[in-house]
């Protein structure tokens, strides 16, 4: 008996160990559980992620073409207005198009412009940033002086600049805004980057013979991803904002295409006779930039401990 006692004294430390190691959350669910503290965050993750939906499913949930017009029903209210029909929900625009679906198929718009945007600046970011940090000093100030003098111009008169040299259409208004949104995510893998190179583990590395291009992507990068997954999200709504600006201005997606800013401004002339046509793209373009930026709040917060909410 006293055998089997010291027996089991010995292995329950090590029942226990596992246990606890078992025990542990996932990384996707401490993220999920971190993520979640944020109410606003949850709020605009799900906000966004009906935006989302309706973006991919426009051809089935818009109830009419974004370019079909009907011209028995120019300027019709809304259904919550005097005179509106459950025809047009939302009512039309000045050229009797459907404001719902061309809302919904703007989104499409707008988000793919968002998403461009970001996915194109954070590929160009994290080569030029990693370039600019474990490369030599001529290769670091010279990118390092080209982004600065790309933020040294104004963001919104940089974009005009480069669509008037390119012609306004939807692909240029995402390189010009990619032009634009470069610097900051250069910037963010430069200075990390810079951060991670005296640690210990690239020092390790480095002794162990891992090439330069292998050290830069699969050492150095990874342990910069989490603030540039929160600067990619809230990249996505300033992509979204620059676009609606230069759709503003004419200088973005060219009409027929159903575009948020474009649809403001077609219907900035009806601000007084018929408000609901130039505040539904705006109130459009106000959700779904809050939205994102809850959502990469939330994302901010779960992903640096430093951040997260007591």
């Amino acid at each position: 008996m006293a055998a089997d006692f010291a027996a089991a004294a010995e292995v329950s430390p090590t029942d226990d160990s596992a246990a606890q190691v078992l025990a542990q959350p996932s990384p996707l669910a401490a993220f999920w559980a971190a993520f979640r503290e944020n109410k606003g965050a949850v709020l605009g993750l799900a906000v966004f992620g009906l935006v989302l939906m309706l973006a991919l499913t426009a051809n089935v949930v818009a109830p009419y073409s974004p370019i079909e017009q009907f011209r028995d029903a120019v300027r019709a209210p809304p259904v919550w207005e005097a005179g509106g029909s459950w025809r047009f929900i939302l009512g039309t625009d000045g050229d009797g198009h459907d404001m719902l679906s061309r809302l919904i198929y703007g989104s499409r718009v707008s988000l793919f412009i968002g998403f461009a945007v970001m996915s194109v600046s954070f590929v160009i970011g994290a080569i030029l940033g990693l370039l600019a940090a474990m490369t030599g000093p001529v290769v670091d100030v010279s990118v390092t002086r080209l982004m600065d003098l790309i933020m040294a111009v104004p963001s919104l008169v940089l974009a005009i600049l480069v669509v008037a040299v390119l012609g306004p259409s939807l692909a240029n208004t995402i390189v010009a805004v990619t032009i634009v949104y470069l610097p900051r995510y250069v910037r963010l893998v430069r200075a990390s980057a810079l951060g991670e190179l005296n640690k210990d583990y690239v020092t390790a590395a480095r002794v162990a013979g891992v090439g330069p291009l292998r050290l830069a992507w699969s050492t150095v990068l990874p342990n910069c991803l989490a603030p540039l997954i929160v600067m990619a999200a809230l990249g996505v709504s300033d992509a979204i904002l620059e676009a609606a600006g230069l759709g503003f201005l004419g200088l973005g997606a060219q009409p027929p295409t159903p575009e948020w800013g474009s649809m403001l401004a077609d219907s900035r002339e009806f601000i007084r006779s018929d408000p609901w046509i130039v505040t539904l793209p705006g109130l459009a373009i106000l959700v779904t930039v809050i939205a994102i930026n809850l959502t990469g709040d939330g994302l901010r917060d779960a992903l640096d401990p430093k951040m997260r909410r007591s």
